[in-house]
C-alpha cells in the first residue's frame, strides 16, 4: 500500500528534493556561477583577454549543450540516480582540472568537462521532480530545486574573494580546488541517498491526483517510451525558443556581473562579491515563488512576468553606473533569477509525464544551450571592441523582452493545473 509518509513521518520525496537542490548547487551553482567570482583573478593570473574569458564560459556551456539530450535520454532509460552521481563526479574533476591548468588551452578542457557533467547533473535532477511531485505541487517543487544555484551564489560570493585574498597569486587556483571538493561531497550524498521513484521507498506521489498516482505506478511497466511524441510537439519547440532567449540573456548578466562592477563601476572585488552574495540570498525563493504562482495562475502568465522583470534588470545594468541603478538591477534579477528553469521543468512534467520529462527537458535545454553558449562569447568580443560590457547588457535586455516575454505571450496551451 502506498504511504504518504514514512515511519518517521517524513515523506522521502523531501529527501529527494533536498538532494535535487544539492545536485543543482554543484552542477550549475559551483561549476558555472563560481566562475563569475573567480574570473577577475583568473583572468589576471593567466593573462586572458575579455574574449578569452568569454570563450572559457562558452566552452563550459558548449559542453553542457552537447550533453543535455544524452543526459535526458540516459536518465529516462537507466534512471536519474546513476546519471546524476556520475555526472557530479565529472563536474568536480572538471573544476579541479581548471585549478591545475598552466594556460588558456588547458583551461578550455577543464571548463568543457565541467559543462558536460553539469548537464548530466542538472537535467535528470530537475526531471526527477516530476517523478515525485504531482501537478498541484510540481511548480513549487521545481522552484525549490533551482535554489541550488542561489545557494552557490551565497557560498561563492564571500568564499572566493576570501580564498583569493589569502592565497595571493595562486588564490584563484585554490578557489577551484575548494569548489571541486564541495562537488565531490555532493556527488557522494546523491550516490548514497537519491532514489528514482516513490515506489522504491513505498511512498505515493506528493500532491498528485488519484489518476496521476495510478499513471505513475503504471509507467515503469510500459514496454516502450514514445520518443516521437516529444520531437513532434510544436509546444516544445516554441518553449525551446523562449528558453534560448533566457539562456542568451541571463548568462551575459551572470558571467560578467562582477567584472563589470569592478572595472566600470569602481567596486572593489570584495564589495562586488558581497553584492553577488546578496543576489544569491534574495534569489533563494525566486524559483519557489514563481513556481507556486504558475501552479495557481498558469505557466504562461508567470513566464511573461519574469521575462519583463529580467529585461528591465539587464538593460538598467548596461544603461547606468549609478549605485541606485545597479542595486535595483541586482534586485530585479534576484527576484526572478532561477524561475525560468523551474517553470520549464514544470511544463515538461505537465506535458510529457514523469518518465519522458527528463528527455523533453533535455531537448528544450539543447536549444537553450545554444543561446547560453553564444552569450558570453558575444559579450566578451563586444567588451574588447567597446571597452565596456554595457552594450552587451542592453542587448541581453532586448532579447529577454522581445523573444522571451513576446514569445511567452503566444503560449496558449499551458494553463494552471486544476486544484
Amino acid at each position: 500500500m502506498d504511504q504518504e509518509k514514512g515511519v518517521s513521518g517524513l515523506h522521502y520525496g523531501i529527501v529527494v528534493l533536498a538532494l535535487v537542490v544539492l545536485a543543482v548547487f554543484s552542477a550549475l551553482g559551483l561549476a558555472r556561477f563560481g566562475y563569475t567570482s573567480i574570473l577577475p583573478a583568473m583572468q589576471q593570473g593567466l593573462g586572458l583577454s575579455n574574449t578569452q574569458t568569454g570563450q572559457l564560459q562558452t566552452l563550459n556551456l558548449f559542453g553542457y549543450l552537447l550533453a543535455v539530450v544524452p543526459a535526458g535520454l540516459l536518465a529516462a532509460r537507466f534512471g536519474p540516480r546513476v546519471v546524476i552521481s556520475v555526472s557530479l563526479l565529472i563536474v568536480s574533476l572538471g573544476m579541479l582540472l581548471t585549478g591545475l591548468v598552466p594556460g588558456f588551452g588547458a583551461a578550455c578542457a577543464g571548463r568543457f568537462l565541467a559543462g558536460v557533467g553539469g548537464a548530466g547533473g542538472n537535467i535528470p535532477a530537475m526531471g526527477l521532480v516530476s517523478a515525485w511531485f504531482g501537478a498541484r505541487r510540481r511548480g513549487l517543487a521545481s522552484g525549490i530545486g533551482v535554489t541550488g544555484s542561489s545557494l552557490a551564489l551565497i557560498v561563492t560570493g564571500p568564499l572566493v574573494p576570501a580564498i583569493i585574498a589569502a592565497g595571493g597569486a595562486e588564490g584563484w587556483r585554490l578557489s577551484w580546488y575548494a569548489l571541486g571538493g564541495l562537488g565531490l561531497v555532493a556527488c557522494g550524498l546523491c550516490a548514497l541517498f537519491l532514489r528514482n521513484r516513490p515506489e522504491e521507498t513505498g511512498h505515493a506521489l506528493i500532491g498528485g491526483s488519484a489518476d496521476e498516482k495510478a499513471r505513475n505506478r503504471d509507467e515503469p511497466a510500459s514496454t516502450g517510451l514514445d520518443w516521437s511524441g516529444i520531437y513532434r510537439s510544436g509546444l516544445l519547440w516554441h518553449l525551446a525558443m523562449i528558453y534560448c532567449a533566457f539562456g542568451f540573456s541571463y548568462i551575459i548578466y551572470s558571467t560578467f556581473f562582477i567584472a563589470h562592477l569592478v572595472r566600470q563601476a569602481a567596486f572593489t572585488p570584495a564589495a562586488a562579491g558581497l553584492l553577488w552574495m546578496q543576489v544569491g540570498i534574495v534569489s533563494l525563493p525566486s524559483g519557489l515563488v514563481w513556481g507556486s504562482l504558475s501552479d495557481r495562475f498558469g505557466r504562461r502568465i508567470a513566464l511573461v512576468c519574469v521575462f519583463v522583470l529580467q529585461a528591465a534588470s539587464f538593460a538598467l545594468f548596461g544603461i547606468s553606473l549609478s549605485p541606485a541603478a545597479l542595486y535595483v538591477s541586482a534586485l530585479l534579477f534576484a527576484l526572478t533569477a532561477w524561475s525560468i528553469p523551474a517553470l520549464m521543468a514544470a511544463i515538461a512534467g505537465d506535458t510529457f509525464g514523469s518518465r519522458l520529462a527528463p528527455a523533453a527537458l533535455g531537448l528544450m535545454t539543447i536549444i537553450f544551450g545554444i543561446g547560453q553558449a553564444l552569450g558570453p562569447y558575444c559579450a566578451g568580443a563586444l567588451a574588447d571592441g567597446t571597452q565596456s560590457f554595457s552594450v552587451a547588457f542592453v542587448i541581453a535586455g532586448a532579447a529577454a523582452l522581445i523573444v522571451g516575454a513576446g514569445g511567452s505571450l503566444t503560449v496558449r496551451t499551458v494553463h494552471a493545473p486544476r486544484r
